[in-house]
């Protein structure tokens, strides 16, 4: 059985809900809103069946509309590994092979140019929903790129395989380009030097955890206890110098909750506190003898926002001052 995300097609209905329409009028769906509560996902058609449904009630365009609603978190792990992708087109290399998270009905390929890369949908339409699907795809992803650059970049073209809309005023308004129907192909197209810019939060270390992340998801694998804490003790590292990460923070990046997270760290014997101690006194270390910074310079590198703080815990650590250890 075909599946979509149960986040999608709660999107969907919360933003029919928006635009007036009233719950009631959900009841005779094959998957009603009282009834996705525990669920995962959806069939497929039930989700072309929302599609059909919403179009016929809130007119032509909702499906672009819907599509400009989506952000990032929407998408779940896929979505924290969009995050930090180190340039904007990344996304489509990422939603290449892990889209299945959202859906099995997704095939994404690029056909990467000097100046313009092709983003091919291969999605044949055959329902009238599928056919809107593909239009809040490629209206959603107006808006995740954006997202990742934090500036206005648009498409230069757009091209879908089925007859025009009634209207077109939302589809103008999303995409800002020439838009195509009756094509061979779904196509949306990007300037080579629009998916090649930075994204606003690249991080090369976060971003390879993230991958990871996602790989074992899709995979069905759980996270290795002790993996888990190698990763976070390297996650713990990167974050102190702009202060001591939180539980949660971490949790987040590794694609899982707060409680979650602790619970596997106690499962091999440790606690967070620990691992943040450990790379304190680390780091530290390290610092005063292999480097010549300042010692408040170093209490700063290891989370400490006062040089008295990290004085006392470093004599805790170690029964000396930061000064002698670095003498001796």
């Amino acid at each position: 059985m075909k599946y979509i995300s149960i986040n999608l097609y709660k999107k969907m209905i919360h933003h029919a809900l928006d635009e007036g329409l009233h719950a009631d009028e959900f009841q005779n769906l094959k998957t009603p809103i009282d009834a996705i509560a525990n669920r995962n996902a959806v069939p497929a058609d039930h989700f072309f069946e929302l599609h059909e449904f919403l179009d016929e009630k809130l007119g032509a365009g909702f499906s672009i509309r819907v599509g400009q609603k989506m952000k990032i978190d929407d998408y779940g792990v896929l979505g924290l590994a969009w995050k930090t992708c180190s340039w904007v087109g990344e996304i489509f290399d990422r939603s290449e092979r892990y889209f299945k998270l959202l859906s099995d009905t997704y095939i994404f390929k690029v056909e990467k140019g000097i100046e313009i890369s092709k983003i091919y949908l291969y999605r044949d339409a055959h329902r009238r929903g599928l056919e809107l699907s593909n239009e809040a795809t490629f209206s959603a992803t107006v808006v995740v790129l954006q997202a990742m650059s934090e500036k206005k970049i648009f498409p230069i073209s757009v091209s879908f395989k089925h007859d025009p809309p009634r209207k077109l005023d939302d589809y103008h308004k999303a995409f800002q380009c020439p838009i195509h129907f009756n094509q061979s192909h779904n196509i949306i197209s990007y300037t080579a030097k629009d998916l090649n810019l930075r994204t606003a939060k690249a991080d090369i270390s976060i971003n390879a955890f993230l991958v990871e992340r996602v790989e074992e998801e899709t995979n069905g694998i759980q996270i290795n206890a002790n993996k888990l804490i190698s990763d976070i003790q390297i996650l713990i590292a990167d974050a102190l110098p702009s202060g001591i990460p939180s539980v949660t923070s971490l949790a987040t990046i590794l694609g899982m909750s707060a409680r979650t997270f602790t619970r596997r760290l106690s499962e091999n014997g440790v606690t967070f506190r620990y691992l943040i101690q450990q790379k304190q006194e680390e780091r530290a270390k390290f610092l005063l003898t292999k480097s010549d910074a300042q010692i408040a310079q170093i209490a700063f590198e290891t989370g400490f926002s006062e040089q008295s703080a990290f004085n006392r815990a470093f004599k805790r650590w170690t029964g000396k001052t930061p000064i002698q250890y670095r003498k001796h």
